[in-house]
């Protein structure tokens, strides 16, 4: 393999692997569900949105900082006990654009926007 082979099987490799990040509803404490069966009523209560933000490092391979559903949901929360219809939405927003070009790479922010219904409030 030539240099500049091995050098796109480690780009390639490394654009798979970035910029990852898992949610886990268990840890909010009320039940979570993320959809309805096609048909089913919509849920009813009080639809609300956030959005938190995740920083990554050298080209998104190095974590530096997460959205995180249960900070971001808490004050939703409040009085609620159940969350409907929750959709998580990642995007690079234009002023997370132009932050990653001006650094180079070397930062990548994105948003992360929660959407759902509270349910019990």
């Amino acid at each position: 393999m030539t240099r500049h082979g091995l050098a796109l099987a480690v780009v390639l490799a490394g654009s798979v692997s970035a910029c990852v990040q898992t949610f886990d509803s268990t840890t909010l404490g009320v039940p979570v569900s993320m959809a309805g069966a096609p048909g089913d009523a919509a849920p009813t209560g009080t639809p609300f949105q956030t959005s938190a933000h995740s920083t990554y490092g050298f080209w998104g391979l190095i974590t530096i900082s997460q959205a995180n559903l249960q900070k971001a949901l808490a004050r939703q929360l409040v009085g609620g006990q159940q969350i409907g219809q929750l959709r998580i939405k990642t995007k690079s927003r234009w002023t997370d654009i132009l932050f990653t070009v001006i650094t180079g790479g070397l930062v990548v922010s994105r948003t992360v926007r929660f959407e759902g219904v509270i349910i019990g409030r």
